[in-house]
């Protein structure tokens, strides 16, 4: 079976390192399917999931909320550098919706001061934290 590597670094350093049969990003300019054989590129990604489908088996999905970065297919080798990382089995949705009320409180004081660069964090925050949720609550 053709297979690809890929692997997930962030400035924490390697947060997956796996063989996959197909991998679902999204990146600046749209979805992209990766199968093995792939045209070489490079593409900057979006506060996303990452979908990984395993070449153990066909049903072995693994889902990484990606926050950013790019990704780099050369050769079968894929390499994503993300700002930051998370596995679906690490994330704590808890959390992730407590970062999801708070970035919402501040969205709304933000704009009702009109703070457009503290506007545009707490949008990203606000992205960040419903990738995170969306990701967390993948049902495996």
């Amino acid at each position: 079976m053709a297979q690809m590597t890929v692997q997930v670094v962030t400035p924490d350093g390697l947060k997956y390192d796996h063989h996959a049969s197909f991998i679902h990003a999204v990146t600046k300019d749209g979805q992209i399917g990766i199968l093995p054989g792939h045209i070489n590129l490079v593409a900057p990604l979006e506060v996303d999931e990452l979908k990984v489908r395993r070449v153990d088996d066909e049903s072995h999905v693994d889902w990484i909320a990606v926050n950013g970065g790019i990704i780099e297919v050369k050769d079968d080798f894929i390499t994503i550098v993300a700002n930051s990382a998370e596995r679906d089995r690490d994330i704590d949705v808890s959390r992730a919706e407590r970062a999801k009320q708070r970035t919402e409180r501040v969205l709304e004081e933000a704009t009702k001061s009109d703070r457009n660069v503290d506007v545009q964090r707490a949008q990203v925050a606000l992205r960040r934290a419903l990738n995170r949720i969306n990701v967390g609550t993948k049902i495996r």
